[in-house]
């Protein structure tokens, strides 16, 4: 075959299906295909592909965050609706095969091994099997750094505390739950039909920080705003990688979260992929008949190109310098940050391949910031990366 996609979760579906529609004989592989999809999907109104279905979207809000101040973003967010979205990839999949199995590494460029011992071949094998890169076993030399959250589903009415309808708190640093140490921020969003997801996260810690803390502080929190959620609410956990290296798999394409398109800063990837996943498809389908490496070359080129490898790496010494930023800090960095002229806050949250926009974002901030974050921005940026944050 043309195209083998590993992982059937939004990207791996989203690049199968776009290698099917340009006529590639494509395969995709995934231990369960059918399986439900449990996180929950958010991007902004502006990065919306073309073509997604207004369907697709279940509830769109104002966003806002909470820094030391309030600031409003300017921004629509926009929440979607999981199962629709499976959906419609998947209707989208028209041509391609799938195989149910489970893959366990790629011994050699083009084959792909099953965990029954048989193996599959395609001249563009593409891992986007998420965090879990099974197609890349390279060993970390050092605790992953790792966002983590917990929430719960409520009503819109017992999250009013929180959230009006048509609005979206994307981050509130304040530590209404009452706890010292790690800083952790509480995240509010409408699900469509009346629900609301309201979610205490750690943005980013070396290792992650424990699911049982973020779950307690939730508690804590909502309980000082007088919500006492019910006992069958649903909840989401939430625990992925945020600094994963650049995909080093022999042969093989990184693309989605195993790319990694995770944004050092924000943990959000589904914009990139979805956008970029008709990008890598044409880039195959054009130089497939050159041979095997010229397709595998010119998708990777797609993927990263010279300045998303730029840009990746400044947001990576971000995340850096964060992590060795004194809690207390925290909050007040970001009410730096909101501060930023729109363009700069939108070039730094959203833009993968904008070197001149991300260094006059840098820039903004080194200048409007004051001495001790100056500071500290400039040792983080010369330091190696923190080995742990238990220390």
């Amino acid at each position: 075959m043309d195209v083998l996609v590993v992982g059937g979760g939004p990207a791996g579906l989203a690049l199968a299906g776009a290698c099917g529609r340009l006529g590639l004989t494509t395969g995709l592989v995934d231990p369960a295909p059918e399986r439900p999809w449990t996180a929950t999907y958010g991007m902004w109104s502006q990065e919306l592909p073309t073509g997604l279905p207004e369907s697709v979207v279940a509830a769109r809000a104002a966003g806002r965050a909470i820094a030391v101040t309030e600031h409003q973003l300017g921004w629509e967010y926009a929440v979607l609706d999981v199962p629709a979205l499976r959906a419609h990839l998947s209707d989208e999949l028209t041509g391609v095969r799938i195989h149910a199995a489970r893959a366990v590494s790629s011994p050699e460029p083009g084959v792909v091994a099953l965990a029954d011992g048989s193996s599959l071949r395609a001249s563009v094998v593409v891992d986007a099997g998420g965090g879990a890169r099974p197609l890349d076993r390279s060993a970390s030399r050092r605790a992953p750094a790792a966002q983590t959250a917990y929430g719960l589903v409520v009503d819109e009415d017992a999250a009013a505390p929180f959230v009006d309808p048509g609005d979206a708190l994307f981050m509130d640093w304040r530590p209404d739950h009452g706890e010292g140490g790690w800083p952790t921020f509480v995240y509010v969003i409408p699900l469509g039909g009346g629900r609301v997801l309201i979610e205490e996260t750690s943005l980013a810690r070396r290792p992650g920080l424990p699911l049982s803390t973020l779950r307690r502080r939730l508690h804590a929190r909502m309980a000082r705003h007088g919500i006492t959620p019910p006992t069958d609410a649903r909840s989401e956990k939430v625990s992925f990688r945020v600094d994963h290296p650049r995909h080093r798999g022999s042969g093989v394409l990184g693309f989605g979260a195993a790319a990694p398109l995770i944004h050092p800063a924000t943990g959000f990837s589904l914009a990139a992929s979805l956008r970029l996943a008709p990008r890598v498809a044409a880039a195959v389908a054009e130089h497939i008949e050159d041979g095997p490496s010229r397709a595998l070359a010119a998708a990777q080129k797609t993927v990263w190109p010279f300045e998303a490898r730029v840009v990746h790496q400044v947001r990576r010494i971000g995340l850096e310098s964060m992590l060795r930023m004194p809690p207390a800090d925290v909050p007040g960095f970001f009410e730096q940050f909101f501060d930023l002229p729109d363009p700069h806050r939108w070039t730094y949250l959203t833009a993968r391949d904008d070197v001149g926009g991300i260094v006059a974002a840098m820039n903004c901030l080194f200048r409007t910031s004051g001495g001790r974050l100056r500071r500290h921005l400039v040792t983080s940026a010369m330091l190696p990366a923190v080995a742990t944050n238990d220390a």
